[in-house]
C-alpha cells in the first residue's frame, strides 16, 4: 500500500530563528509539543516520549535525529516501541519577510499496520494539524 507524504503547513508571525528555537530548546517544545528532556538537534541523537491515541491508548515513540541544518532543517526517524514500521518526519523552515513558513513531511505511514485505525493516514494529519496550527501555534503567539 502506496501513500503520499503527509505534507502540512503552517505560517506563524516570527523570524526562523524563533520557530527554530521552539523546535529544539527542550524547555520550549514540552510548551507545545511533548516533554523531552535533554533534547538535542544533532545527528544520531535518540530520545522517545509516549503519545495517547484518540481513545487515550498509550504509544511509545522511539525517533533518532537523521538530518540537521541548523535554523532551516530537522528530520527524525519515527517508530513505536513494540509495533514494526518506520517512519520520517521532516521540519523544514522558510523565511519569508518578517514570517516563516514551516513545512512537516511525514514519510513512510503506510509502513505501519494500516489495520490498527491509529495508524490511519487521517488520524496522523489530525495530530500533525492540531500539534502545528494550534499548540505551536499559540505557543509563538505568547512568545513574540
Amino acid at each position: 500500500m502506496s501513500q503520499q507524504p503527509l505534507v502540512i503547513e503552517g505560517v506563524y508571525q516570527v523570524h526562523r530563528e524563533r520557530v527554530w528555537e521552539a523546535l529544539v530548546n527542550p524547555d520550549q517544545i514540552k510548551k507545545w509539543y511533548f516533554n523531552l528532556p535533554g533534547f538535542k538537534a544533532v545527528l544520531g541523537y535518540e530520545f522517545d516520549f509516549t503519545g495517547l491515541s484518540n481513545d487515550q491508548r498509550p504509544y511509545h515513540h522511539l525517533c533518532r535525529i537523521t538530518e540537521v541544518v541548523a535554523g532551516r532543517k530537522l528530520a527524525y526517524t519515527w517508530r513505536y516501541e513494540g509495533y514494526p514500521g518506520t517512519s520520517t518526519v521532516v521540519f523544514e523552515l522558510f523565511a519569508e519577510g518578517e514570517k516563516t513558513r514551516l513545512k512537516l513531511t511525514h514519510i513512510g505511514l503506510s509502513n505501519f499496520d494500516q489495520a490498527n485505525p491509529d495508524f490511519a493516514y487521517a488520524n496522523f494529519e489530525q495530530g500533525w494539524n492540531y500539534i502545528l496550527k494550534k499548540s505551536l501555534g499559540e505557543f509563538l503567539d505568547t512568545c513574540s
